[in-house]
């Protein structure tokens, strides 16, 4: 299957009002708030499924489909605000290998593409440059916090080049391009909630 139809084939998944949201009646620091949060980062037919990594890098559930959920931000002492703010997201070996990577510094080298879920959405990021300033970013207008996505980190990031960066279309689109953690974005329903001026006009 060739990138384009992987591409089309994703963004036209459906967004489910089944997929699992945290309950936010137990403590935000509690395994069951953290088991609930981060496997709905993906669709429930992962995340019901998949390993749990806790704040603390414990192992909060065993999964048996080779995908692991968790969250990227340490996680302050009374835990997250929301599941949206912890950065959570699934992914398999191949997806953490570009993770690990990226927040090391190096080089990503996988064996395949991989695609990571984030269907809470995370709290910004600089689409230009890896770990870009946000003041800077917003006033250059390429700041995106975004709502539910879907990411495909590519083995080799020369396969998405000709892809936009433009985020405002809601058409998939390419951030980190030029570096080795270029990578596409794939916009869900409600990707625009947290940034209602960047949706489509």
């Amino acid at each position: 299957m060739n990138l384009i139809l992987k591409v089309v084939l994703f963004s036209t998944l459906m967004l489910s009002n089944t997929f699992l949201h945290a309950d936010d009646s137990l403590s935000h620091a509690s395994p069951e708030w953290q088991i609930s949060a981060y496997s709905g980062a993906a669709p429930s037919f992962i995340g019901d499924f998949a390993t749990i990594v806790g704040g603390a890098g414990e192992v909060l559930r065993e999964g048996n489909n080779g995908w692991t959920c968790t969250a990227t931000k340490p996680m302050p002492e009374n835990g997250f605000e929301t599941a949206h703010h912890a950065f959570a997201l699934c992914a398999d070996a191949e997806g953490f290998k570009w993770a690990a990577a990226y927040m090391a510094g190096t080089k990503p080298v996988m064996e395949r593409d991989a695609y990571i879920w984030m269907l809470h959405g995370d709290t910004g990021e600089d689409n230009n440059m890896p770990g870009g300033d946000k003041g800077m970013a917003m006033k250059h207008g390429h700041w995106i916090e975004s709502g539910p996505h879907l990411m495909l980190m590519p083995r080799d990031p020369a396969t998405i080049a000709n892809f936009p960066t433009d985020f405002n279309v809601g058409a998939p689109y390419q951030m980190f391009k030029g570096s080795d953690y270029a990578h596409l974005m794939i916009p869900f329903e409600g990707y625009y909630q947290y940034q209602p001026e960047s949706a489509p006009k």
